[in-house]
């Protein structure tokens, strides 16, 4: 018989960040929500420091000095053995280079920001402004390495999608998963082209699903209790979504601003402008796969029925 489908998804935005105050979320690891509350980072970025007597600092967040500040006064006197990305957008990275100088520490993440997808002609990339293009490693992290880190064995996950460069991070044994911005329990992750890639999201929904995690700590609001079914009904979602695309260009919709008039009619205007750019990863996915047709035009991309 045919797996049962997962249930609806169903968004927490009942979480209670408690800013700037460190917080035990697990054993061993603490988190610190930076203040940068937004409508695309929900309550603000959130700081983990796994360890006791010495530590990692996974996501140090935007610049801001009270973070900065807080996340130094919680470490103490502890050595930090190294500073942890799980990608390069600025609300996740700005802070690294100080946390780097302040601590001695190095920085570790997947390489430098790139997008998933090379630009094409006369496109926009939304999120340039907000990735660091600039920051480099002092040590690539490869999907499937296993490091020893913090009193931890830290499994390094490969996660691309919502950009080239996103790894979550497995606390081997715990079951417990830092999910970055893949899965998080408050929203679906952004997607914006080139910058991100919707097929490459999928696939790594599959992969996160299929590991033994089960908790999910999220950079931005509360832990998932079950990580692996909340990442099996994003992957829902986002398909249904493409079927609502598919069907609304069937309908006779003939570009984004069209489709987001069908699709998200009492959608939050602050969140328009991340609809659109999510959007046009999926149209971009759709017509890869030949469930519609899409073009660029003067005024924008032009889809149809194939």
């Amino acid at each position: 018989m045919p797996a049962a489908p997962p249930p609806p998804l169903s968004f927490d935005t009942t979480f209670d960040p408690q800013t700037s105050t460190p917080v035990t979320v697990a054993p061993g690891v603490v988190r610190i929500t930076a203040p940068n509350a937004g409508p695309y980072t929900f309550t603000g970025t959130n700081t983990f420091i796994l360890g006791t007597d010495r530590v990692a600092v996974v996501d140090p967040g935007p610049f801001s000095e009270s973070h900065a500040f807080g996340i130094l006064n919680h470490i103490g006197d502890r050595p930090v053995e190294a500073i942890i990305l799980t990608h390069t957008h600025r609300d996740h990275s700005d802070l690294a280079k100080d946390m780097v100088a302040a601590t001695r520490a190095p920085l570790w993440f997947a390489g430098r920001h790139q997008p998933s997808r090379k630009r094409r002609l006369f496109e926009m990339d939304w999120v340039r402004g907000e990735s660091d293009y600039d920051l480099v490693p002092h040590r690539e992290l490869a999907d499937g390495e296993r490091i020893a880190v913090a009193g931890f064995e830290l499994e390094v996950i490969a996660t691309p999608g919502h950009c080239a460069n996103h790894l979550c991070f497995g606390l081997a044994g715990t079951g417990t998963m830092l999910s970055g911005d893949h899965v998080m329990g408050w929203s679906t992750s952004m997607i914006a082209v080139p910058d991100g890639s919707m097929a490459a999201y999928f696939d790594s929904l599959k992969k996160v699903a299929a590991l033994p995690y089960r908790q999910y700590l999220p950079a931005h609001g509360g832990p998932i209790a079950d990580g692996p079914q909340f990442a099996r009904q994003l992957l829902a979602h986002r398909e249904m979504r493409n079927e609502q695309i598919v069907t609304a260009v069937k309908d006779g919709a003939r570009n984004t601003g069209q489709l987001l008039a069908a699709i998200y009619p009492k959608l939050d205007v602050k969140l328009l402008p991340a609809a659109r750019m999510t959007l046009s990863a999926h149209i971009e996915y759709l017509s890869d796969n030949n469930r519609i047709r899409s073009r660029r035009g003067l005024f924008g991309t032009v889809v149809g029925p194939v």
